[in-house]
């Protein structure tokens, strides 16, 4: 069948569709972080239980992209989205009446799982249906969708829940997203390339093994774990930095905080140029070594300074993933949709360990806690740079076989 072309109708409405997918899943994905405090207030719970409210969502969404993506290969790629984002949101409805913090937990922990149902497809719906002129447009506009989501659903759910309390907060975020659903539902164009495949579960894991043996993918993926580990360590928990003494920021004004990832939608693509000049080794020692700096000068006592090491952290982490993520896809020989699941899972799975266990140094050690581990992580960043750059100057064989997978379809899962 043929493709879906630039400047046709149904382009436009798949652009349509995918910006909404994307807004929509990180909305809900990231809109309890603003909340966290509160729910350490409202339910007499410790700052590492009430991180678990992002940290419990990423951790599933992590494992459920592994095998999602499989499913759609015998289901359906825009079938298996629409219910994801359908139960998504009324998942994300329910929530917003919990009255116990279990339950706000349980509900984001299904919500995560369910959430890894729409990045999982997304990419292979574009890959098989969207002309590959086009389809840069197309990413382009879903991933900008996915940024400004992230950006949106902190900021409205901070600033609602100053003026109302979280539960209204989140219901506007729920609303949003039941809208973002029935918009995808209605204007994304039907599949007309996918064909049904039966599950190959031997196969799937074979190549996840044969990616894991890869010691320069295990830097990438260490990488990837470390990095959001510490971005979202820095964001849950400078909002009680900033709101407790001597600051007494208000929850509203911190909420617009988060206005600083905006940042990341220039540094990924400027870094990526810096790679291209300087090679991609050297400007990802770069992006860690400014991320670095961003964190250190958090420490800062002097507010203005220490708000100034913000955007320098999250510039150096977008740079470093946009790198490192790119890196992957090089360096898998075959069945680079794999190894691009695997890094998506390390690295969602570093926000939920960070953005947990980082927390029992604020409760203990206050800031200076916070900031030591996430230097910490970033050293250890730097130390799998270096051995991916030492072991990437020895040319060798790729230690990743090509294992029996038709790989056209498989290619296009992440």
């Amino acid at each position: 069948m043929g493709r879906i072309k630039q400047g046709t109708p149904a382009f436009r409405r798949a652009n349509i569709a995918f910006f909404a997918a994307g807004f929509n899943t990180f909305a809900i994905l990231y809109c309890t972080q603003p909340l966290l405090p509160e729910f350490a207030k409202e339910f007499h719970i410790s700052a590492t239980t009430a991180s678990l409210a992002l940290s419990g969502t990423t951790m599933s969404l992590a494992v459920s992209m592994l095998f999602i993506s499989a499913l759609s290969e015998r289901w359906g790629r825009k079938q298996l989205m629409i219910v994801s984002m359908l139960i998504a949101s009324l998942l994300s409805i329910l929530t917003m009446f919990s009255t116990t913090f279990s339950s706000v937990l349980t509900f984001r922990i299904i919500e995560g799982i369910i959430l890894g149902g729409v990045p999982s497809i997304a990419m292979a719906y574009l890959g098989e249906e969207i002309d590959p002129g086009s389809l840069g447009v197309a990413m382009g506009l879903y991933i900008s969708g996915n940024s400004l989501g992230a950006v949106s659903g902190r900021l409205i759910s901070g600033v609602v829940s100053n003026y109302f309390n979280w539960h209204v907060g989140l219901g506007v975020i729920s609303f949003i997203s039941l809208c973002g659903s029935i918009i995808f539902w209605l204007t994304l164009p039907s599949s007309q390339n996918f064909k049904s495949h039966s599950l190959e579960a031997k196969k799937l894991l074979s190549t996840f093994t044969g990616h894991l043996k890869d010691p320069r993918l295990l830097c990438l993926y260490g990488i990837g774990f470390l990095i959001l580990g510490s971005n979202v360590a820095m964001y849950n928990y400078v909002i009680y930095e900033l709101s407790g003494p001597p600051y007494f920021i208000s929850r509203s004004i911190l909420s617009w905080i988060f206005l600083i990832f905006i940042v990341g939608m220039f540094s990924s693509v400027l870094m990526a140029k810096v790679a291209q000049h300087i090679g991609k080794s050297k400007a990802l020692v770069l992006s860690l070594l400014i991320t670095m700096a961003g964190a250190a000068i958090t420490l800062e006592p002097n507010l203005w300074i220490k708000i100034c090491g913000l955007p320098l952290l999250t510039f150096g982490f977008f740079g470093s993933h946009s790198i490192a993520s790119g890196w992957v896809g090089q360096r898998a020989t075959s069945n680079k949709a794999q190894a691009s699941a695997l890094y998506l899972f390390f690295y969602y799975m570093g926000s939920s360990f960070g953005g947990t266990a980082v927390g029992e140094f604020w409760s203990s050690y206050g800031w200076g806690g916070v900031v030591s581990v996430i230097l910490a992580f970033l050293a250890l960043a730097l130390v799998f740079a270096a051995i991916l750059i030492r072991k990437s100057a020895v040319p060798s064989k790729s230690s990743i076989t090509q294992l029996p997978i038709k790989q056209k379809r498989v290619e296009s899962h992440i």
